[in-house]
């Protein structure tokens, strides 16, 4: 199967299903000497594992604990490709028995019928949500190569069920409910998630991640400009239908005079572009939005149709999220980190004809 690999320089390949023996992969072209550990990827990981949504989260339980095979000695990584795994240790396939033969509305069920003639129906197989586990170890070899130049990555959720958060305070997301970017609208979100549980139904928001002091000059004209990489990175995530990059469907609904960010002898006096210009880094902090759809497994009846092409009635079962978010903002943010890293080494490589230092 094409299309599990991701990156030029900095490349990472990913396998596994959701209820497979194991997920896992190689990151391939991590320079050398960058301080690297199963415990430092591990806190991204516990970020994204099953049962750490709260309310809104799945009853799966998973330790989701990553083990390096190569790639890593004494806390450094060598230069040699990076393998790791991790153990699936708490699938219940039989409650996936129902579903051999019918499709599940909003899944890929239908989709991956129609291309392989056969799916995994366990799950969803490599289409569920649980292939993220990779790209999260993927996103934490990136981030510590960022760290190296002083560049940061925060993500967290910024509106729920179309209740927007007022307050933008990423940084400290990491330590609230949902990753929620602001505390005050905490309330409201409970309340809706524990009413949409309630009626069997799903939820979905918005993340926004943040990048600080990525340098001016990164990105690739033509056709791999940043911010092209970045919406095909965001949108590669299962449950992303929409990107936006700084002020995103705004800047349509503006005028040139509003939209353009002035250059004064300080630098920008705003940053509307998102912190990118004709593809390329500006500097400023890198701002991207995602558009998160509803968990499409819910309790409520639904129509659909089987294998045979019957029209058939559906209820799903099974343990699932309520909402993606929060645990869809590490798996953002990893993706992220991954395209920076990857345009930064990309960069580093023509740096005798380039600027950046």
């Amino acid at each position: 199967m094409a299309g599990n690999s991701f990156g030029e320089v900095l490349r990472l390949t990913t396998f596994g299903e959701s209820h497979g023996p194991a997920l896992g992969g190689v990151v391939d072209g991590c320079p050398p000497g960058i301080a690297l550990s199963e415990a430092r990827i591990q806190e991204d990981l516990d970020r994204r594992r099953p049962g750490s949504g709260g309310i809104a989260a799945t009853t799966r339980k998973e330790p989701d604990r990553v083990r390096l095979l190569s790639g890593v000695f004494e806390g450094f990584t060598t230069g040699t490709a990076i393998g790791f795994v991790v153990e699936n240790e708490n699938q219940r396939s039989g409650d996936y028995d129902s579903l051999r033969e019918i499709f599940r509305p909003g899944h890929g069920d239908v989709t991956y019928q129609a291309k392989y003639g056969r799916r995994d129906h366990r799950g969803g197989g490599r289409a569920s949500g649980r292939e993220t586990v990779a790209r999260v170890v993927g996103g934490a070899i990136a981030a510590a190569i960022l760290e190296t130049v002083g560049v940061s990555v925060h993500a967290a959720s910024v509106e729920l069920g179309g209740i927007a958060a007022v307050g933008r305070d990423l940084a400290g997301a990491w330590n609230r409910p949902f990753f929620a970017a602001d505390a005050e609208v905490l309330p409201a979100w409970e309340a809706l998630v524990a009413e949409v549980r309630a009626a069997g139904d799903t939820v979905g928001g918005i993340v926004e991640v943040v990048a600080q002091g990525v340098p001016a000059g990164l990105g690739e004209p033509v056709f791999d400009k940043l911010d092209a990489r970045l919406a095909a990175a965001v949108m590669s995530v299962g449950a992303v239908k929409g990107v936006e990059i700084g002020a995103g469907f705004a800047a349509a609904r503006s005028r040139g005079s509003q939209n353009n960010d002035p250059l004064t002898a300080q630098g920008f006096a705003s940053n509307h572009a998102g912190g990118i210009l004709a593809g390329i880094s500006t500097g400023q902090d890198i701002v991207v939005r995602a558009a998160v759809k509803p968990i499409p497994s819910i309790a409520v009846p639904q129509r659909t149709r089987d294998i045979s092409g019957q029209e058939r009635e559906i209820r799903v079962g099974g343990r699932h999220d309520i909402c993606a978010i929060p645990r869809i903002v590490p798996v953002l943010r990893a993706m992220v980190c991954l395209v920076l890293a990857d345009m930064l080494l990309m960069h580093r490589a023509i740096r005798p004809w380039g600027n950046l230092a």
